[in-house]
């Protein structure tokens, strides 16, 4: 655990595999290598690991979300809806699980009635449940009902001592209709958790709402200093110094330096790009089996299919990888030439945190958001649709922040997407993509880095 939270997660997954060499027959010690292997993306060894817990007489809901997941990232998706139920039947309040199961059937059928069956089922059984709550405001959200989000919030948010993640989900959905609402509700947030992050991240989104930027850099910095690698406070603090007119905005957002696009070499095999850009596109699109966006993300009116990096037995997507190997360690060498939170972070090599693919319909877009968790994010276009030769349609725009500003802050630089570049830039800038019209989907291959 120590070595995980120390982002060293290979060394930790050896010492699982340790334990269950030390304890054969115990199921937890396969449940926490399965959890291990998955947060690698090893999907077929994690599911081997759960699969080994269950038969050591392992039978907790934890390990059956875990395995779902492992089955959800296999593609399996008729084996992770029935783990995911079969979580939520040994803990029928089971606030994960029901994140987990709701998502993966609004995905398979942009039902909203379908996707929350479960969910609301058990939310009668007990009406005040604030991680049900949440979960269930936080889909109803991203599934486009605003009004249905914050009707979710309403019993848990009647008590006498709310819950804080409550406090914080309805801080983030009332800080454009009413602000100072809003303050309230992140104010007691920090009040009853004051070393709470979601708290001190809410006040501060509020704090950008009102126009009260310095003491949103005041919180900012804190977060900062506390989780030194999440990208997110990163985002808060430019978001403010670009409201102050703080002259560290700019270094931090140097488009110049920071935002580079990159053409891809045809990779050994291909007589072309184009050849293998054609072969690339049908390999995604056949792995593009989901219809609706995920919970939680940034793409709409579009859908995602994951792309992991150990999987890359499949021939395209192996040569796809090598091909953008030299672009990437360029570009870290670029960092390196700065001593700033970018480059201070910088050493030989790399590693992917996540990589997937996603296909926009007709119309549809990515809202401006960032990427927590990464270091290096990127953007590389596969096949793009005749619309973005129309003004900015289907371009990538930074610099327009994901939440509520006073005054509002536009979106500053664009990049035109052109078939066979990718573009790398830092996890932390706020990111999105201009809506386009015609009756051609837009598909792109993303993925985040972290310091090898």
């Amino acid at each position: 655990m120590a070595l995980k939270t120390a982002d060293r997660a290979d060394e930790a997954t050896a010492i699982y595999e340790r334990a269950v060499k030390a304890n054969p027959t115990s199921g937890l010690a396969e449940h926490n290598l399965a959890g291990a292997y998955l947060g690698d993306q090893r999907f077929s060894e994690s599911k081997a690991a759960t699969v080994r817990a269950f038969a050591k007489g392992l039978d907790a809901p934890e390990t059956w979300l875990i395995h779902g997941r492992a089955l959800q990232g296999l593609d399996d998706f008729d084996g992770a809806e029935d783990a995911y139920r079969q979580a939520i039947a040994r803990r029928y309040n089971y606030s994960d699980a029901h994140a987990e199961l709701a998502q993966l059937i609004w995905m398979r059928t942009e039902s909203v009635q379908e996707s929350l069956e479960k969910l609301n089922a058990a939310l009668a059984v007990q009406t005040i449940d604030a991680p049900l709550s949440t979960v269930k405001s936080r889909f109803l959200e991203y599934a486009g009902d605003q009004a249905g989000a914050m009707t979710a919030l309403a019993d848990p948010l009647s008590v006498w001592r709310p819950d804080p993640n409550v406090l914080v989900s309805a801080a983030h959905l009332t800080v454009k209709s009413d602000p100072s609402l809003a303050l309230s509700y992140a104010e007691k947030a920090l009040e009853l958790a004051p070393i709470s992050a979601p708290a001190k991240t809410a006040l501060c989104q509020v704090y950008l709402g009102i126009g009260r930027a310095d003491e949103a850099m005041r919180i900012a910095e804190e977060l900062c200093r506390s989780w030194p690698l999440d990208q997110y406070p990163v985002a808060l603090l430019g978001t403010a110094w670009r409201m102050l007119g703080d002259p560290r905005y700019r270094q931090l957002y140097d488009y110049g330096r920071l935002v580079r696009p990159w053409a891809l070499e045809t990779p050994a095999g291909w007589k072309n790009l184009e050849s293998f850009l054609a072969d690339l596109a049908t390999n995604l699109r056949s792995r593009q089996q989901l219809r609706g966006h995920p919970i939680g993300q940034s793409l709409r009116q579009g859908a995602q299919a994951g792309l992991s990096l150990a999987r890359s037995d499949d021939p395209v997507i192996a040569a796809f990888f090598k091909a953008i190997d030299a672009p990437i360690r360029s570009y870290i060498a670029i960092l390196a030439e700065v001593d700033d939170i970018l480059g201070r972070r910088a050493g030989t090599g790399y590693r992917f945190a996540g990589a997937w693919s996603a296909l926009l319909r007709p119309g549809g877009f990515h809202v401006n958001h960032l990427h927590p968790q990464g270091w290096i994010s990127s953007a590389c276009h596969i096949d793009l649709p005749p619309a973005i030769d129309e003004g900015h349609q289907g371009w990538l725009q930074f610099g327009e922040p994901g939440l509520q500003t006073s005054p509002p802050l536009a979106a500053e630089h664009f990049v035109k997407p052109r078939v066979g570049q990718m573009v790398l830039f830092p996890s932390y800038m706020w990111h999105g993509t201009v809506p386009f019209g015609g009756d051609k989907s837009r598909l792109t291959v993303a993925f985040d880095l972290l310091p090898g």
